[in-house]
């Protein structure tokens, strides 16, 4: 077999580079691009064939957990190793229904991040410390009532937040003000929840959205 072929995602250039070195000064890895964006690690991905892509999850456009779904959905084979400083519940669970076979977390040393790139490669499961026993114990955890399911649960969280926001009639830049993202951004988000809800314009957004009770009263 061949070197292990690596497509670098995180928005940060430092950090990238500081990956690539890393990897660099292993055996048997070829970097074979980088990416800033989920747009662009989707695109990535289809121009160069990676075996694994460590993703970071905060992105510029869709974030890392979409561009991990959008990934693992197109190209079974590409392995996808989430690399974050996030480790709350809604981030490490989102990633594995995603399709992430492993979640570390920055600051994880050179043997931990080989060790897990092996590891998703050759189709194992792999998760930082801290995180595996958060996992273990929602396994272990007695089973919680049922709860009514979350509205539209392709949508990321944020984008339900910005979809709810949309419904009740908010332009985009209230949107952003509330958010505290910027325009730009929630737009973005529009986009990817046209895409997911397949609908063509703001006005039919608004019509599912109401249906799935967004958007108050």
């Amino acid at each position: 077999m061949g070197p292990i072929r690596v497509l670098l995602v995180d928005d940060h250039p430092v950090v990238r580079g500081g990956m690539r070195a890393l990897l660099e000064s292993l055996p048997d890895y070829d970097v074979v691009g980088e990416a800033s964006t989920g747009e662009a690690a989707v695109t990535e991905v289809d121009r160069t064939s990676p075996d694994v892509v460590p993703m970071d999850v905060r992105l510029p456009g869709i974030d890392g957990l979409e561009a991990t779904r959008r990934i693992r959905a197109a190209h079974q084979e590409v392995s996808v190793l989430v690399l974050t400083m996030f480790d709350d519940d809604d981030t490490v669970f989102g990633a594995m229904r995603a399709g992430a076979q492993g979640y570390l977390l920055k600051g994880a040393d050179q043997v931990e991040i080989d060790r897990a790139l092996r590891a998703v490669v050759a189709g194992e499961a792999i998760f930082s410390p801290g995180v595996a026993q958060r996992v273990l114990g929602y396994f272990a955890a007695p089973p919680r009532p049922a709860q009514p399911p979350e509205p539209f649960p392709e949508l990321t969280v944020r984008e339900r937040e910005v979809l709810d926001l949309v419904a009740a009639g908010k332009r985009n830049q209230a949107i952003a003000d509330q958010l505290f993202l910027s325009p730009k951004t929630v737009a973005n988000h529009i986009s990817s929840i046209f895409h997911k809800l397949a609908v063509a314009d703001r006005s039919a957004a608004i019509v599912r959205a109401r249906q799935g009770g967004l958007g108050g009263p």
